[in-house]
């Protein structure tokens, strides 16, 4: 993706998605649900970029 965001704001589910004491499972889905929310926010940012975004 092309926007990185900063490392001083982690989301509560990064703790659910890489933490060790979670099962395979929700670690997964919990990653989707990451790469979704960030999905969702480069489209959404996309519309105020000068050269188009996507």
């Amino acid at each position: 993706m092309a926007h990185i965001q900063s490392s001083t704001h982690v989301p509560a589910l990064w703790n659910v998605a890489y933490g060790p004491h979670r099962p395979a499972v929700v670690r997964v889905i919990a990653r989707c649900l990451l790469r979704v929310r960030a999905f969702a926010r480069e489209l959404a940012l996309a519309d105020h970029v000068p050269y188009g975004g996507y």
